[in-house]
């Protein structure tokens, strides 16, 4: 079996340097765009969570103005119970 060696020539090697350049700028060119993309998604994230808070915190107000006004039409209503004469009929 004869061994055949391999020879490169100083122009393949230099156009094999220049692609492997050119495919490490390539990829830090994208890694960059994904970071920023990243940060741009991260600002959102983070805006959308307060505006989230803020629907909470505004929700939860309601809710308990909600609960203020429906103990105070209980209690209107159990006092008008509690007036009324039971010896009158309810109707």
């Amino acid at each position: 079996m004869t061994a055949r060696r391999i020879v490169y020539t100083p122009e393949h090697v230099q156009r094999f340097r220049n692609a492997l350049a050119e495919a490490r700028a390539d990829l830090r060119e994208s890694h960059s765009r994904f970071l920023a993309e990243i940060a741009e998604l991260r600002r959102e994230v983070a805006e959308l969570r307060s505006i989230m808070q803020d629907v909470v915190r505004a929700s939860r107000v309601k809710a308990a103005d909600d609960v203020a006004s429906l103990r105070h039409e209980l209690e209107t209503a159990l006092a008008r119970l509690e007036r009324r004469d039971p010896a009158l009929p309810l109707h």
